[in-house]
C-alpha cells in the first residue's frame, strides 16, 4: 500500500507565450498557454497553499474495469497477468479510497465488493477484493459501453473529490454497435475520468485512445502481458495524486472575436474545441480534468477584428475554474444550460498589437513554432500507418519521412525510436525513409497508440 501524508490542495498558475504583433490588416492569434500545479501532494516543508483537513486527503473513488472475454484466456498470460496488475493497483490504493472491481464482457458484472456499492480501501478490504480476483475467468463477448456505464453507476454514489476508472481491454468491441459505445462516452464525459490500456495485439487503437480521449484519462498498449503490473500500479499511483477534479479552462473573448480551437498539447495531443461548455456572455469552459502536482500546455487560436497600426486590443483572458464546493460536476451545469463555478485564481491575457516593424510581425512564438510542428508530427505518423495500411506505399512513405524529420527537429527522442521501428531512416534532417518491409505488429500499435505524445518545449 502506499503511504500518504497529510495532503494539501496545489495552487494554479498560468503562463501565456505568443507573438502578440500583427501586420496591418492582420486577425489570427495564437499563444500557447501553460498551466501548472503546485503545491499538492504530501507535505514535506512549510505550508504556503491552503490545507485539507487533518488526516484528510483529497477523498477518492475508483472502479477498475477488466477485460473477461473469452480471447482473454488467449494465451492464458494475459488473464494472469490482469489478476496481477489489478492486485498490484488495489495495493496501491491509499486508505479511504472508495473502490470496485468489474469483469467485463458482453455485460459487466460487480467482481468486489458487489451489491451495486463501493468498498473502503483497508488491510481488510483489500485482502477480500485480491481474493475475489482469483475468481475471474474468461468467457464471453465484448461491450465497452457496458462496463463504462456499470462504472459511473458505482463511482457517482460516493461522495468524493475525485472519481477516475481504469479500463483494460484485449480485443475489440464487437459487441454493441460504435453509437452506443459513443454514446456511453457522451453520458459518462465529465463525470469521471478514466485510464485505458490494450494489452496483446489484438484491440483496436482508435477505440482505446478514444475512450481515453472522451474520458479525459491516458491510453497506451501493454503488448506483453507481464508488463501489466508496473503499469497498473504507475496508474493507480497517478490517480492517488490528483487533488482537484474537474478543472476548466475558461476562456473569454471580447466581441468580434471567434476562438478557432482550443488544444491540449502537452503532455499529449488532445482537441477540446469541440467540448466547450457555456459559461455567461462571450465566455467558454474547456474540460481537463483532474490534477495533482503537474504542468500541462494548451495552444489557443483566435481570430480578431483587423485593427489599424499603433492599436492593441485584449484579444483573450483565460483563467482557471472549479464547480463550487457541493456544487455540481461540468456535466450537470453543461445539462442545465449553466455554469456555477469558482475561479482559482489564476489567469493569463492574450493579446494583440498592430505594427508596421516587419521583424516584430512576421516572427513566430517558439512555443508556438514548436507545438504546430508536434501537432503535424501526431498527424503524419497517424496519415502515414492508415496509408501503410491501405496499401499505398509512396504516401505512407511521405507521411512516415516527414515524420522522422519533425521528431528529429523538436527533439522528441521517443517518437523517433518508435518511428525507425517501422521505417529504416536514411537521413532524418531531410525525412529520407524506407518503410520496413516486416514490421511486428506490436510496434506499429505502439507507434500509433503513443503518437500524440509531445515533448515540452526547450525553454
Amino acid at each position: 500500500m502506499a503511504n500518504f501524508a497529510k495532503s494539501r490542495a496545489p495552487q494554479f498558475s498560468v503562463d501565456v507565450y505568443q507573438n502578440e504583433f500583427l501586420p496591418e490588416g492582420g486577425s489570427e492569434v495564437n499563444a500557447v498557454v501553460t498551466v501548472t500545479a503546485t503545491g499538492g501532494g504530501t507535505i514535506g516543508g512549510a505550508v504556503s497553499a491552503p490545507v485539507y483537513p487533518p488526516g484528510q486527503p483529497p477523498s477518492a473513488a475508483v472502479a477498475i474495469m477488466v477485460d473477461c472475454s473469452g480471447s482473454m484466456d488467449y494465451p492464458p498470460a494475459k488473464m494472469r497477468g490482469a489478476r496481477d496488475a489489478t492486485a498490484a493497483a488495489i495495493d496501491t490504493l491509499r486508505d479511504g479510497t472508495h473502490f470496485a472491481v468489474i469483469g467485463g464482457t458482453h455485460v459487466a458484472k460487480e467482481v468486489y465488493p458487489g451489491g451495486g456499492r463501493l468498498a473502503v480501501a483497508d488491510a481488510g478490504t483489500r485482502e477480500q477484493a485480491k481474493q475475489a480476483l482469483r475468481r475471474l475467468s474468461a468467457g464471453g463477448g465484448t461491450a465497452i459501453g457496458t462496463w463504462l456505464r456499470l462504472a459511473d453507476r458505482l463511482l457517482s454514489s460516493a461522495e468524493v473529490t475525485i472519481r477516475h476508472g481504469i479500463l483494460l481491454t484485449d480485443g475489440r468491441n464487437e459487441h454493441e454497435s460504435p453509437d452506443d459505445l459513443r454514446a456511453t462516452l457522451d453520458a459518462c464525459a465529465g463525470r469521471f475520468t478514466c485510464d485505458a490500456r490494450g494489452v496483446g495485439t489484438d484491440w483496436e487503437v482508435k477505440e482505446v485512445t478514444g475512450i481515453a480521449s472522451a474520458l479525459l484519462g491516458t491510453a497506451d498498449i501493454v503488448a506483453d502481458p507481464a508488463g501489466l503490473a508496473a503499469d497498473f500500479t504507475r496508474m493507480m499511483e497517478t490517480a492517488m495524486g490528483k487533488e482537484v477534479a474537474d478543472v476548466a479552462l475558461r476562456v473569454w473573448t471580447p466581441v468580434g472575436t471567434t476562438i478557432r480551437f482550443v488544444k491540449q498539447v502537452a503532455p499529449t495531443m488532445d482537441d477540446l474545441t469541440g467540448r466547450r461548455i457555456e459559461a455567461g456572455p462571450r465566455a467558454g469552459d474547456y474540460p481537463t480534468g483532474s490534477w495533482g502536482d503537474e504542468s500541462r500546455d494548451y495552444h489557443l487560436c483566435v481570430t480578431v477584428p483587423a485593427a489599424g497600426l499603433g492599436q492593441e486590443m485584449l484579444a483573450a483572458r483565460v483563467s482557471l475554474v472549479v464547480p463550487q464546493p457541493g456544487g455540481t460536476s461540468r456535466a450537470s451545469e453543461a445539462e442545465r444550460g449553466g455554469s456555477t463555478a469558482q475561479s482559482l485564481g489564476a489567469q493569463g491575457l492574450v493579446r494583440a498589437v498592430w505594427t508596421d516593424d516587419l521583424v516584430a510581425s512576421t516572427a513566430i512564438s517558439p512555443q508556438v513554432a514548436h507545438y504546430t510542428g508536434q501537432a503535424e508530427l501526431s498527424q503524419a505518423i497517424q496519415q502515414g500507418l492508415d496509408l501503410r495500411k491501405a496499401g499505398d506505399f509512396d504516401g505512407a512513405t511521405a507521411k512516415l519521412g516527414r515524420a522522422v524529420q519533425l521528431a528529429s527537429a523538436s527533439g522528441n527522442a521517443d517518437t523517433a525510436k518508435l518511428l525507425a521501428k517501422v521505417v529504416d531512416v536514411v537521413d532524418a534532417a531531410t525525412g529520407t525513409v524506407r518503410l520496413k518491409t516486416r514490421v511486428a505488429e506490436a510496434d506499429e500499435m505502439t507507434l500509433e497508440t503513443r503518437s500524440t505524445k509531445t515533448v515540452r518545449v526547450k525553454k
